[in-house]
């Protein structure tokens, strides 16, 4: 993912005990989708936007990185059919991505906490991460 682009998200998260559960992780980046529901009617709505802008960015920037520098891991093996065909139409890639993008933020929120270790999740690293991460 780069050092920039990691320092970017750390910048924007602040501290990545704050968050409880995966849910609330999603939420903050705004990488969760609406719903309009009334009664017996129930329609999905896009992304809600709703929070943290830049980091919403980085993170679509970094799951695009993440498909062509990371092809073997388990996210990108997830979505490679839909990501890297071109007959694909191009709403369906843009709704891979956020999907991407919200499940690396919230691998990347389980590898800071502890929870989950590099080898578990699948990810190749080209430098050991600084020693105060």
């Amino acid at each position: 993912m780069g050092a920039l682009t990691l320092e970017q998200i750390e910048r924007e998260v602040c501290d990545w005990k704050r968050f409880k559960n995966r849910k609330s992780v999603g939420s903050y980046a705004g990488l969760t989708g609406g719903v309009s529901a009334s009664g017996d009617y129930h329609c999905d709505l896009s992304i809600t936007k709703a929070g943290n802008v830049r980091l919403r960015t980085a993170l679509i920037e970094l799951a695009w990185r993440w498909v062509f520098h990371q092809p073997e891991s388990k996210l990108v093996k997830r979505w490679r059919k839909v990501l890297l065909d071109r007959r694909t139409h191009k709403r369906a890639r843009k709704r891979a991505i956020i999907a991407l993008s919200r499940t690396l933020f919230v691998e990347l929120w389980r590898w800071k906490t502890g929870r989950r270790k590099v080898e578990d999740l699948g990810w190749i690293m080209v430098a050991e991460p600084n020693a105060n991460n």
